[in-house]
């Protein structure tokens, strides 16, 4: 995208050609790809304003400001989403079983969600900087 405005999508792509002309190289690995980015790369770890985390993919508001936390991961983490945003699998790869959570809307790979998080849901969810845009407000 050429900005960090996000604008929601009224037709989703379906190929990744059209993925790949909307989504920066690192943005496709990690939402089309299941990719990972490195720990403590993205500059989302440190975003303390007021606003909303959306896909970065479609555009879809997943996580308010105020359910971030540090969890000391090198990710972004929250302990809610916003309802209906994110959906969950389960992801076997890696030799473990872990609950992978996507976007509901476009089904982008965003993280992994954990039981290890803070009240008052006790979750973690880990999420991919390069999944997200931040939305100040």
């Amino acid at each position: 995208m050429p900005d960090d405005a996000v604008q929601p999508i009224a037709t989703l792509p379906k190929s990744d050609t059209e993925w790949r002309e909307r989504l920066t190289p690192e943005q496709f690995n990690v939402l089309r790809k299941h990719g990972t980015e490195r720990a403590g790369t993205s500059p989302l770890n440190a975003e303390k304003r007021p606003g909303m985390f959306a896909c970065a993919g479609c555009g879809q508001e997943l996580y308010p400001s105020d359910t971030k936390f540090e969890s000391g991961t090198g990710w972004p983490s929250f302990y809610a989403a916003v309802e209906g945003s994110v959906a969950t699998t389960t992801d076997r790869s890696w030799f473990m079983t872990r609950t992978e959570v996507h976007c509901a809307r476009c089904e982008g790979h965003l993280g992994h969600v954990f039981e290890d998080g803070p009240a008052p849901t006790g979750l973690r969810h880990c999420i991919n900087g390069a999944a997200l845009r931040f939305v100040e407000g």
